[in-house]
């Protein structure tokens, strides 16, 4: 379910919410970081610490230090409000409908409606309103990474003959891996680089005389994975990041990597354990779509846009043909076919089209959405299963992407983070 985790994670913060709420009527809450113009509460990092350490429980790993802990929850706190920020700056929304869609998705991922679910939570003690802000925050973080860095990955057909070609050699196996990232300021100084490659060479270290890695992924390390024990799971060697695609096959299970430096900093891999596989032409889901698309200018605004799609989804309710609107009023290329895109496979638009579509069934004429394009209405005509030779390309495509925006996402987070303005208070409250 695709917000699996992520309801875990807010069940443990709504309950911490629910707590703290209740230590506000002995102590008030307290300014512990300044954001930009935005502050970090005690109470919302107690919460976010209290979610941590349940899920570093039902993992059965050992609590790192309570003040290395703080430190860390803090600094992803930090990261977390500045993507945040940098989303309703640039008018990134998520409306209440999109919302409780999204919401449904979660309940029926549980076996619930909608209301039990609700029940459910405040049954638990979480406030309905606290875990949908939750959920309304992690979707944006979501859509502005999209937005800002998986929607401008370009993978080239050179790319991908390489890629092959590289894959072939390397072998058909898979590698189960713990990650722990230290994170290189924007513009360091000499001093950190130094105090940094120590920290690092300390926990390789600690790590090659038997300390727990999920431990000390859990203390120290700046990837999103941290905080959960840095276990990135079982990948392929063509969705690793490409200086960790150099590194992993090297190494023996069990062992710890030497520091690997980074434009994002420096990473320390253990790999866990290795097994067959390989790159295969997977039966992959294509869909047979078509669109309508509006766009906007100085003179069609967003909500002009919408609205010429929402009448003409009504005019396709009532009988008329979706090819001629198309054909009369839709400004994209497809026009002239009735708007056919033909066979569309996973990647081949951007992530808010293949988002919208996926969710229609065959037939159906779904709402407007907007993409990077412009407004589109979007019909799905049918699907079916591809299980021809050129999946293996389609599937090394995949993969290079997939690789690509991770590593562009690290280093996008890390001049983010860099740029905002951070005061920390969290010393002076103790």
């Amino acid at each position: 379910m695709l917000f699996s985790a992520l309801t875990l994670l807010c069940l443990a913060g709504g309950q911490a919410f629910a707590q703290g709420r209740a230590a506000q009527v002995i102590e008030a809450d307290r300014i512990i970081a300044v954001v930009n113009d935005e502050v970090i509460t005690l109470n919302e990092l107690k919460a976010r610490i209290t979610a941590v350490e349940r899920q570093l429980r039902q993992q059965g790993t050992q609590m790192p230090p309570r003040d290395v802990l703080e430190k860390h929850v803090l600094e992803r706190l930090i990261v977390d409000r500045v993507q945040i920020q940098f989303a309703r700056e640039t008018g990134l929304r998520i409306d209440d409908a999109q919302l409780d869609q999204t919401l449904a998705r979660i309940a029926e991922g549980n076996r619930m409606d909608l209301a039990q679910f609700r029940a459910s939570l405040e049954q638990d003690g979480i406030p309905w309103a606290k875990f949908r802000e939750d959920i309304r925050n992690e979707i944006i973080v979501s859509r502005i990474r999209e937005r800002e860095v998986d929607s401008k990955i370009v993978v080239s057909e050179g790319e991908i003959d390489n890629f092959l070609e590289s894959a072939g050699a390397a072998g058909s196996e898979e590698y189960n891996l713990g990650h722990i990232l230290l994170r290189v300021p924007e513009q360091a100084k000499p001093e950190q680089l130094v105090r940094l490659k120590a920290r690092a060479e300390d926990i390789i270290s600690q790590l090659r005389g038997g300390a727990d890695f999920a431990q000390l992924a859990a203390s120290y390390s700046d990837a999103p994975d941290g905080l959960s024990g840095g276990m990135m799971g079982w990948r392929p060697l063509e969705r690793l990041p490409s200086l960790f695609a150099e590194v992993v096959p090297k190494l023996k299970p069990g062992e710890v990597s030497d520091a690997v430096r980074s434009p994002a900093g420096y990473h320390i891999l253990k790999l866990i354990d290795r097994r067959g596989g390989a790159i295969k032409a997977q039966p992959v889901e294509q869909t047979h779509a078509r669109h309508i698309l509006i766009k906007t200018s100085e003179l069609v605004s967003e909500s002009e846009a919408k609205r010429r799609l929402v009448g003409l989804k009504e005019r396709i309710t009532h009988g008329a043909e979706f090819a001629e609107l198309a054909r009369l009023h839709s400004n994209d290329l497809s026009a002239a076919k009735g708007g056919d895109l033909g066979w569309l496979s996973p990647g081949d638009t951007v992530p808010e089209f293949e988002r919208a579509m996926n969710s229609l069934k065959p037939g159906e004429v779904g709402e407007p959405v907007k993409s990077p394009f412009g407004w589109h209405l979007i019909q799905v005509i049918e699907r079916r299963m591809d299980t021809s030779k050129e999946r293996v390309r389609q599937s090394a495509r995949l993969a290079l992407r997939e690789r690509k925006a991770d590593e562009a996402y690290q280093d996008w987070l890390r001049q983010m983070r860099d740029r905002a303005y951070v005061e920390y208070r969290l010393e002076d409250n103790r």
